[in-house]
């Protein structure tokens, strides 16, 4: 039987310095907080935090979990994803009944509409809709592309992204984020096993657990045809879909990040706001 809520606390007690809650460092066999240290810190008795750990416990209070994320200095995203473990471990479901793989098709038509590259991402973070501006912006940006995969295999990615050990650390952490408490899910696994076994730097990340929803920010670029950008980036959940987002970048107009993404606009029936091309 699988042990998310397990191998979670395992993971993310050996990133807690002894040294930054007030524990001796002495010898350690082990990275960060032993067990008894973190149950101490905690309040609850090292015999009952090694079972939750090991698993032979798999309903821990919601109090108790809190004070647990408490002493593993969890955000608030870490915190909510601590819970959702907690409840999967319970046997509470992990996703709502009814929702749908399907993009609409008002929405892939308002996405060819669109000003900006924008596309629609699944649970696992393959693109399932874009626009050509999206194309255009990036390769990996088109339909049947998993991201995550892009980053770790496609070579290009390293140019394309200014910042790819960001990018790389913000694309696991996302795809931990959205598989929640589903990790079990067989398109993860496959995707987790294959990049495990082809990137030393994934397998590294993943066993991090690092959960990090990115919802909006800026990314760097360094595009073949247009040079260097700026762009933000927005991702908003599609009501009704079982996991997915839809991902829109833009620049501030005026700046040479806009001008720049004007540029890429392909000059095409499909793309209704494209400039004039003389």
């Amino acid at each position: 039987m699988s042990n998310a809520l397990g191998d979670y606390l395992r993971a993310r007690r050996a990133q807690v310095s002894p040294d930054a809650v007030g524990m001796p460092r002495g010898r350690r066999r082990v990275a960060g907080l032993r067990r008894e240290e973190l149950a101490v810190l905690a309040g609850v008795s090292p015999d009952y935090y090694t079972r939750v750990e090991q698993g032979r416990d798999r309903n821990p209070s919601t109090q108790v979990l809190d004070a647990i994320g408490r002493v593993l200095r969890l955000d608030g995203e870490a915190m909510a994803h601590l819970h959702e473990l907690g409840r999967a471990a319970a046997g509470a479901p992990t996703a709502a009944p009814g929702l749908d793989d399907e993009v609409p098709d008002g929405l892939r038509s308002w996405l060819r509409q669109l000003p900006f590259p924008a596309f629609v991402q699944d649970r696992v973070m393959t693109v399932v809709a874009a626009n050509s501006l999206a194309a255009a912006l990036s390769p990996h940006f088109t339909v049947g592309t998993n991201l995550v995969r892009a980053v770790f295999l496609d070579p290009g990615a390293r140019t394309l992204h200014a910042d790819w050990e960001r990018a790389s650390q913000e694309a696991v952490s996302g795809l931990r984020s959205l598989a929640g408490a589903r990790l079990d899910d067989p398109a993860l696994t496959s995707l987790v096993d294959e990049l495990g076994a082809a990137s030393p730097r994934f397998r590294a990340l993943w066993e991090r657990q690092d959960v990090r929803a990115k919802v909006g920010g800026t990314s760097e670029w360094v595009h073949p045809d247009v040079g260097a950008m700026t762009l933000g980036f927005e991702k908003l959940a599609v009501n009704g879909s079982d996991g997915h987002l839809l991902v829109v970048y833009h620049a501030e107009p005026g700046t040479p990040s806009h001008d720049a993404l004007q540029r890429l606009v392909p000059a095409d029936p499909e793309h209704p706001s494209s400039p004039a091309r003389g």
